[in-house]
């Protein structure tokens, strides 16, 4: 049987691979917080998480995320993705590439009753920028 957690975080997975707000209402709870990379402000509640997946969904519009892995410990879900998509919108001041990307995002959830509330986003920026060709790899001398 699996995790109660595990559970809520495989349809959390199906809300952002949908990008469909009845789903996100099931797991996402009013009072959410959002601590992304991009901002100092934290993003609030399932509007806040819609204007995450927008921004990613206008940069890569096929994005999916695989959840490779979970550790769970109270309410507390520590969570391993592969995400995937081709950038075919600007991102974050890059013009589309056409190129296909594949990074790692490791985030951490907070739960209360069964709903997210709140989540720090870790996604690979940096390798997302490198495979569009934002930045140089480094060059062995």
């Amino acid at each position: 049987m699996a995790h109660p957690l595990l559970q809520k975080m495989r349809r959390f997975v199906d809300f952002i691979n949908s990008g469909d707000e009845t789903i996100g209402q099931q797991v996402v709870s009013k009072s959410a917080v959002f601590h992304v990379p991009f901002s100092d402000t934290p993003l609030k509640g399932l509007s806040g998480y819609m204007q995450i997946l927008g921004m990613m969904r206008s940069a890569y519009p096929d994005i999916q995320w695989t959840l490779d892995d979970t550790v769970i410990e109270d309410d507390r879900v520590a969570a391993q993705f592969t995400l995937r998509g081709t950038h075919e919108g600007e991102f974050f001041g890059v013009p589309a590439s056409g190129k296909k990307v594949q990074a790692r995002a490791m985030n951490i959830y907070r739960f209360t009753d069964g709903m997210i509330v709140e989540e720090t986003g870790l996604p690979d920026l940096f390798g997302m920028m490198l495979q569009i060709g934002a930045v140089s790899p480094p060059v062995a001398h």
